[in-house]
């Protein structure tokens, strides 16, 4: 048994740690073999993030004495190994936020036939949709085939569309384009595809790499794509509202030279380019916010209420999957030891933007 860890302010700095199998569980508690998940660039936002948003805190890293290092969450499926919670049998599957590790123990709470919230003492006070997990063997129409497009896109994609949500909410906060900063993520892809279907949308404009430039005019969601070396290709004398998924202070700051008294928005949001991150970019003021998607969800549950939510979400994370599939290729790594083998990658942002990790336990 063994888990992944990462220095927490260091974040290119990995181990695995050995730890001890679990074999019993007290009253209330369920056992879970994690069996797979996703790894891509978001789970590095979720590392630089830790202090400022609480991600360290789900679940404690062994080993940890000099409280150094850290766990960096991924989603994925775990299957229940041990219950002694009446309703939850052993062999049911979860589908949610893990550690990456053979085993978690959870305190289940307010479970439902299709949902149970992780009710553990020291996640009591983090953000709610993190704490909640999915009874995938209830689900009804549940698709297996979906499940690697659940895991690499749903928790992406949902942020997709939390922030076209609160874009056309704020009647595009007055922008007459919706300059999106790392174009090629999952993330913004998802985005573009809200947008392309919104016919009252913005005209998008695509920020990308010299590089990934050609994957990205393959995909084909936004109406411009221009590349990090070419701001000038923007039209500055447009209104306009930025989505930043870098996290780059550099491209921030040309980007505002370039737009100038035009640059009416700007939407913090992911860190792609992290090394690049600079505190004092990111604070909010009047013309810019960080962007917290569980902060958002909060909103719209107490807004539509939980199924009003599912409702008008469900149908869209289907269809930006569908449509994904016709450049998503899927990379299998058996095991921690190759997540471990390819996280400096990550980190570097060297995995092709088509390419997507999956991590089979």
């Amino acid at each position: 048994m063994s888990e992944f860890q990462v220095k927490q302010q260091a974040l290119t700095t990995h181990r695995l740690v050995a730890t001890n199998e679990i074999k019993d569980v007290s009253d209330g508690q369920i056992l879970l073999k994690v069996e797979t998940f996703s790894f891509t660039a978001n789970n590095i936002t979720y590392g630089m993030m830790g202090d400022r948003l609480g991600y360290w805190q789900f679940f404690p890293p062994a080993d940890n004495s000099d409280k150094q290092w850290g766990i960096i969450p991924v989603w994925g499926f775990a299957q229940v190994t041990e219950s002694k919670v009446a309703g939850i049998d052993v062999g049911e599957q979860l589908f949610g936020y893990f550690p990456p590790a053979q085993q978690l123990i959870m305190t289940p709470t307010n479970v439902s036939s299709q949902r149970l919230v992780d009710g553990s003492a020291h996640r009591a006070m983090l953000p709610p949709g993190y704490n909640n997990y999915k009874r995938v063997n209830n689900e009804e129409g549940y698709n297996p085939n979906f499940d690697k497009e659940r895991m690499l896109l749903f928790p992406l994609h949902i942020t997709s569309f939390c922030l076209w949500d609160r874009l056309q909410d704020n009647n595009w906060f007055a922008g007459q384009q919706v300059v999106i900063i790392s174009a090629s993520s999952k993330t913004s892809l998802g985005l573009g595809y809200a947008l392309a279907d919104d016919d009252n949308a913005p005209h998008s404009v695509g920020l990308t790499s010299k590089g990934n430039m050609p994957f990205v005019e393959q995909v084909n969601v936004y109406d411009q794509v221009v590349s990090y070396h070419q701001l000038s290709d923007i039209d500055p004398t447009l209104p306009t509202v930025i989505v930043d998924m870098s996290g780059s202070a550099d491209i921030l700051a040309k980007l505002g030279q370039h737009l100038g008294d035009n640059l009416k928005y700007c939407i913090n949001v992911g860190l792609t380019h992290w090394d690049e991150f600079s505190a004092s970019h990111a604070a909010e003021s009047a013309r810019s916010e960080f962007f917290f998607a569980p902060r958002h969800i909060q909103k719209r549950l107490q807004d539509w209420g939980p199924a009003g939510f599912e409702q008008r979400t469900t149908g869209f994370l289907a269809d930006t999957a569908m449509k994904c599939r016709a450049w998503l290729e899927v990379k299998e790594l058996k095991g921690l030891k190759d997540l471990a083998q390819m996280y400096e990658q990550v980190c570097a942002g060297k995995i092709p933007p088509k390419q997507g990790l999956i991590i089979k336990l």
